[in-house]
């Protein structure tokens, strides 16, 4: 058995699976890519995925399909993603062994 590219902690688990339960339409899963952008070049984004990419990987997590776009694999691997509330803000949070560097406000890293 291989090792999955990402984990997800109980509270990312938890919040994925409200997130697609509360859409208001059905959807194949969720999608984890990774875009060019902020001060260190690279961030993560997550989208509700209608479909499966034939290239996309897919991870099936207690009943909920992750899919990692082809282009994130290698910068993703070992990744885990986590959510997490506090009193001001509350979101998904990567501990990434690659990342080599994050900008000050924490939305962009690289490798």
């Amino acid at each position: 058995m291989t090792k999955a590219p990402i984990t997800l902690t109980d509270a990312a688990f938890e919040r994925v699976k409200t997130l697609l339960a509360e859409r208001g339409k059905p959807s194949f899963g969720i999608r984890i890519s990774i875009r060019t952008k902020g001060c260190s070049g690279l961030s993560y984004s997550l989208e509700y995925a209608d479909d499966k990419d034939p290239l996309d990987e897919m991870m099936e997590i207690k009943g909920v399909t992750i899919l990692i776009d082809p282009k994130a694999i290698l910068f993703i691997l070992g990744t885990e993603m986590d959510y997490v509330e506090e009193k001001m803000q509350s979101g998904f949070v990567f501990q990434n062994p690659n990342a080599k560097g994050h900008c000050g406000c924490g939305k962009s890293f690289h490798v």
